[in-house]
């Protein structure tokens, strides 16, 4: 039992930090990207795609090891859904990956660089879009804790 509680509450921090650094890079996203900006944005970035990794290595080991079992997981819908919605958020924030990591190289190359516009728009709507995901991965754990298999 005590094994089911870290791995609970480690999983829910982690959650925690994966929706604060979207937050944050969707706040810088909101305006002119600058030099510290677009630092910042990597590092967030970074620190998302660690904390990605470590949420879906805490998700596998509550399945089977946590108090529940797999079998509750595994013929479970809401799980399949938040499960789909999580891959999806993770398939889309490799577009903003590779654009920081382009803008930057760009910056190394030419210290006044800045994204133009319409770039920085398309990765926060990106962003807000993984937002919508992760408060859809919330909704569909609450269902999968009190629904079960329907």
């Amino acid at each position: 039992m005590l094994t089911d509680l870290l791995l609970a509450s480690l999983h829910h921090l982690l959650f925690f930090a994966l929706i604060a650094m979207l937050v944050s890079e969707s706040a810088l996203l909101r305006g002119t990207v600058d030099a510290p900006a677009l630092q910042r944005l990597a590092r967030l970035d970074a620190g998302y795609g660690m904390v990605a990794g470590l949420l879906l290595a805490v998700g596998l080991l509550r399945v089977f090891y946590g108090i529940k079992g797999a079998d509750f997981y595994l013929h479970n819908p809401w799980f399949h859904a938040k499960l789909g919605c999580f891959v999806l958020a993770g398939l889309l924030s490799i577009l903003p990956t590779i654009r920081f990591a382009r803008w930057r190289k760009a910056l190394h190359a030419n210290p006044q660089f800045v994204p133009a516009a319409p770039e920085v728009a398309s990765m926060a709507r990106i962003v807000r879009f993984e937002l919508a995901l992760v408060a859809a991965i919330l909704v569909f754990a609450a269902m999968m804790a009190r629904y079960g298999g329907f």
